[in-house]
């Protein structure tokens, strides 16, 4: 009797889950929050190599007074050697009735200064590209732990049978560390992104193998229940395997995805003056699907930018972020009004920021001050929208100059349980159970930031 009512209990805290829920026959069906969220699905635009942030959006007025001088303080830590302080080519200005500061970078974006939230207090834990992208993505920055967009599939599965819940978009290719930046981990494999190479237009190098040329839906239904048939008579001799449900449901996801995903990227059903609007370019382009994605119940999108050019300017910053901020500029302003214009804006969290910032100082070339920035996990900004965040807001500061976050910090695990709380989740609850114990997405760590919360 203790045990029933503890049980009890634990449903009603959200700490186990309904056996419906877990049905592995239906592992992305929809599953309702633990509490009422804001946000009902995230787009994640990921800026790939660490964008400076005393240069988009964290306003460093003194950089510009010590410019080519030595900052007067110690303990400046980089991986490289540094020189004197190095002011941002782009002036900042104030935009919207809020007054937040956004560099010339974003003039598209800075018209929607009025729902922005920047986190100007950000704090990682490396000063390296791939611990940093793990920690950003997937919360370790060591061990080999499920992505945040597998958590998010996970809690509340998809709106869309026919499509991933997850789906990762990287024009060119892999970036640093490849699919682990959205890997399932020890979640089941269904729960891991689905990698589309957003650079080509034509659905069948999106998606490879989408086309049967060979057979038709209906052969391929009967193809398909004969080798599920097997996989099940192999999987009752052996247990329960992972990798094998992993497989069978895959089968069924690429089966079904025939149906919707042609029509779901295909660009040429959205009129011409709002693909103009986005911009007529790959970023463009693999924003508007996602939109597009996003209307149809895909959960959680991950779309890379900086991927053969990352946001990584040792030397010739000036030039190298001028060029791909107006890559993404224009899209993501787009798709800020596209949302609005759809009611969709207030239940989806847009997310814009890299693995971490730059420092506020000239890294060192050949000996000599050049035109770049050293990487920076002590202070850096991250950008939000929609989802129940707080438009119009700056929270946090770094330190006079930018180097290191001094005022309201909030760590990647703190950004971590805020998503999970606009989405429904106590990020403590949240929990899949591995190698003997209660695994989630903060580990050990994690406050939500009520701050920036509408």
């Amino acid at each position: 009797m203790g045990a029933i009512g503890l049980a009890q209990v634990f449903a009603q805290t959200g700490t186990l889950r309904a056996a419906a829920e877990l049905d592995s026959t239906q592992p992305l069906a929809v599953r309702p929050p633990q509490f009422s969220g804001r946000a009902k699905r995230v787009i994640h635009f990921f800026l790939n190599g660490g964008p400076s942030h005393v240069d988009t959006f964290d306003p460093k007025p003194a950089l510009a007074k010590y410019d080519g001088q030595p900052l007067p303080f110690e303990n400046l830590r980089t991986e490289r050697k540094t020189g004197a302080a190095f002011a941002s080519p782009f002036p900042f200005t104030k935009h919207g009735q809020s007054g937040l500061e956004i560099s010339s970078l974003f003039p598209h974006l800075a018209q929607c200064a009025d729902d922005l939230c920047v986190i100007r207090s950000m704090q990682a834990n490396l000063p390296n590209h791939e611990p940093s992208l793990m920690l950003m993505n997937c919360g370790d920055q060591v061990m080999s732990r499920p992505s945040v967009g597998s958590w998010i599939t996970y809690g509340l599965g998809t709106e869309n049978q026919n499509l991933p819940g997850f789906i990762a978009m990287c024009p060119g290719g892999y970036p640093i560390k490849g699919a682990e930046n959205w890997q399932s981990g020890f979640l089941p494999g269904i729960y891991q992104g689905t990698f589309i190479d957003s650079q080509h237009t034509k659905i069948e190098k999106l998606i490879e193998h989408i086309r049967n040329h060979n057979a038709d839906l209906k052969l391929q239904r009967r193809q398909l229940d004969l080798l599920q048939q097997f996989n099940a008579r192999h999987q009752a001799a052996r247990g329960e395997d992972a990798n094998l449900e992993s497989r069978i449901q895959s089968f069924e996801l690429a089966f079904r995805m025939q149906m919707e995903a042609a029509d779901a990227f295909d660009l040429s059903q959205e009129p011409p003056a709002l693909r103009e609007a986005y911009g007529q370019h790959v970023h463009g382009r693999q924003t508007l699907i996602a939109r597009r994605l996003l209307e149809r119940g895909v959960r959680y999108l991950q779309l890379w930018h900086g991927e053969s050019q990352p946001w990584d300017h040792h030397d010739g910053l000036r030039d190298g972020h001028k060029k791909l901020a107006t890559e993404i500029d224009r899209p993501i302003g787009a798709l800020i009004k596209d949302l609005k214009q759809r009611g969709l804006f207030d239940d989806t969290l847009i997310i814009i920021g890299g693995e971490f910032g730059r420092t506020p100082v000239a890294e060192l070339v050949k000996g000599k001050p050049g035109g770049g920035r050293d990487h920076n996990p002590y202070g850096f900004a991250v950008v939000l929208a929609g989802g129940g965040v707080k438009g119009g807001t700056a929270y946090g500061a770094t330190d006079e100059f930018g180097f290191k976050a001094a005022e309201n910090i909030v760590t990647v695990h703190d950004l971590h349980a805020t998503i999970l709380h606009l989405l429904g989740f106590d990020h403590e609850k949240l929990t899949y159970r591995y190698a003997g114990r209660d695994f989630r997405l903060t580990d050990v760590h994690g406050n939500v930031v009520k701050e920036i919360l509408a």
